[in-house]
């Protein structure tokens, strides 16, 4: 089993992806927060003051054991608290799976700092769809989801829960003028944004929201 575990974390350090992405934005020099960290694979890569939080507890016994810090919880639990703020919050392969990706989207803001980061990894719909049917492209269909995204409906997924998009593409290359032309082929993106300060809710939606009160 360890085995199986250790190869998560060679497989991490290897990934040209997450080392392009731990470059551009000098995740090793930052506090950040892993939400559904599984084992600590990528948190042992982020910088000092950098937390986990995962569900499964052989996970946090094992990323404890790394020498890390982890909270075990649910991120989608209406009493998680932290008593901390990050630089960034890093959640990849989690988006997918939660009940309420628009709930913890929203959430997520009260643990970044002022100027803080969330950098979202989702496995999506690839634009050319019979690409599909190769198994190199069939990671958003995975049996253990619940949410299903192309790159479209995740951009407007994340900006209507209050956020500022600032890129979405895979990072296989660090040039974002050589990495952008593949975006109608790669099957996982990773949104950069950040707080949106001025955002609400269209009056539609707040009179929707009243009236969820009102019948509460």
């Amino acid at each position: 089993m360890n085995h199986k575990i250790e190869e998560r974390f060679q497989n991490v350090s290897k990934s040209k992806t997450f080392g392009n992405i731990v470059h551009l934005f000098n995740l090793n020099k930052k506090a950040v927060l892993d939400a559904g960290c599984s084992y600590g694979e990528f948190l042992i890569h982020f910088g000092d003051g950098s937390e986990g939080i995962t569900l499964d507890k052989a996970e946090a016994e094992y990323t404890r054991s790394k020498g890390l810090s982890v909270h075990l919880d649910n991120v989608e639990s209406q009493t998680l608290k932290l008593n901390k703020t990050f630089d960034v919050v890093f959640a990849n392969n989690l988006l997918e799976h939660l009940y309420s990706p628009h709930e913890f989207l929203i959430k997520t803001k009260e643990y970044l700092k002022p100027d803080g980061t969330l950098i979202l990894g989702v496995p999506c719909i690839p634009t050319i769809t019979p690409l599909i049917q190769i198994k190199k492209f069939r990671g958003s269909m995975a049996g253990g989801h619940i949410n299903f995204f192309t790159r479209r409906t995740l951009i407007e997924t994340v900006k209507r829960a209050g956020w500022k998009i600032q890129t979405v593409r895979g990072f296989h290359f660090r040039n974002p003028v050589i990495d952008l032309p593949l975006n109608p082929i790669y099957p996982h993106f990773y949104v950069i944004a950040t707080p949106d300060p001025n955002f609400e809710y269209p009056e539609k939606r707040k009179k929707e929201l009243a009236g969820y009160k009102n019948t509460s």
